[in-house]
């Protein structure tokens, strides 16, 4: 019996066998497999910006943050808010990885599910009982930024903090060389809007004389609680919904898993979760065109065509000063130590340009306080390791 047949009797089991895996699991799985291997980023991740500026930290900070949003941002904020509170002890930073489309209500809602006890918090601490910062892998919607303005009397402040890009994942072993945009759109769209007909088998995307070419291909995706999902449908799909086959799963962690442990497995995912039990296939904008796969170069130059920022969002009205635990967090993830943990996440770091953007938008106040030492950062880094 061949691997394929294999695969194809005992989806269903594998499958099953998923879902009693434990969370520990996929998160060490996914977190330690990625930080290797995320594409583009070999030898350390690529070079922050050195016009960025180094971070300045201000001593004794109290309060707390809560921090609601993307389950691909989630690797990211945690990195960030456990350096952070290496840093400023006294501040107390949760992170709630809901995935994007759900923390949003909660963001503009004001909600906070801490005190309920079913966020797990960052590291010993507690956030504060409303979400202050939205992460989210997907611009807001002009509905939700309607609705945040109903309830604040404006709209939410947009950060971009870090570059990243969704992929297409197949299973290691599998020879898929290519696909373009109109292919992706054929293989998970119901409406097709970029013109080719349904694809359902390997043998419709130049892999005739594949072992795999007269078998299925096994879809796999994100639930509706993501952002990525959202970002997807739009880009890729251009607003077209999903086909009914495709397996929808809670994270990233876990459809990875599903088709690293099915030959016939086709997904979309962030960039960052690749591992060596997959393999990001090359996509093309056009159909001449070359065939790309995220990288530093190819998402900050806009050639790689699923390729998105990603944003904090802040409440903070036109006249409205910042909380201090927030400003400090923002004014550390805008500098270049906040950049090189961005780097050593797995994710593309901003220009100088747009940190000082940021920067601007924010109202953060550069001259009142002092630089950090470069060994007490050392040291801080070595303890959210």
């Amino acid at each position: 019996m061949s691997d394929v047949t294999t695969g194809l009797g005992i989806r269903g089991k594998r499958l099953s066998r998923l879902a009693a895996v434990t969370i520990g699991t996929l998160v060490a799985f996914s977190a330690g497999h990625a930080a290797a291997e995320h594409a583009g980023l070999s030898g350390g991740g690529p070079n922050v910006d050195p016009a960025i500026e180094p971070y300045v930290n201000h001593n004794g900070l109290q309060g707390k943050l809560s921090i609601a949003g993307s389950d691909t941002m989630r690797p990211l904020i945690a990195k960030l808010a456990a350096q952070f509170s290496s840093l400023h002890p006294a501040a107390q930073i949760a992170v709630e990885g809901t995935g994007s489309s759900a923390a949003i209500r909660e963001f503009l809602l004001g909600l906070s599910y801490q005190r309920r006890g079913d966020k797990v918090q960052g590291r010993g601490t507690g956030g504060s009982s409303t979400v202050e910062l939205l992460a989210s892998s997907r611009q807001l919607t002009e509905e939700e930024s309607k609705g945040f303005e109903s309830n604040y009397g404006y709209r939410p402040l947009e950060v971009p903090i870090a570059m990243d890009a969704v992929a297409i994942y197949v299973n290691k072993d599998n020879p898929l060389q290519r696909l373009t945009l109109a292919e992706v759109d054929a293989i998970f769209g119901k409406d097709h809007k970029r013109g080719l007909g349904p694809i359902t088998n390997w043998s419709q995307i130049g892999m005739g004389n594949s072992a795999l070419a007269k078998q299925p291909v096994h879809l796999y995706g994100r639930d509706k609680r993501s952002g990525t999902r959202e970002f997807f449908k739009h880009v890729a799909l251009k607003d077209g919904e999903l086909v009914d086959d495709v397996v929808e799963q809670p994270g990233s962690a876990s459809e990875i898993i599903a088709i690293a442990q099915d030959p016939l497995g086709l997904g979309y995912a962030g960039a960052g979760f690749d591992i060596s039990a997959v393999r990001q296939v090359p996509i093309a904008a056009q159909p001449e065109g070359p065939a790309l796969l995220p990288s530093i170069e190819t998402v900050t130059s806009g050639a790689y065509p699923l390729g998105r920022s990603l944003y904090l969002y802040v409440k903070k009205g036109p006249k409205d000063k910042l909380d201090p635990v927030v400003e400090e967090f923002l004014a550390f993830v805008n500098s270049r130590q906040g950049q090189e943990t961005v780097a050593r996440a797995n994710f593309y770091p901003l220009t100088s340009t747009q940190v000082a953007k940021n920067r601007q938008e924010l109202g953060l106040d550069k001259g009142a306080m002092v630089t950090l030492p470069p060994q007490d950062l050392r040291i801080a880094e070595q303890r959210t390791r």
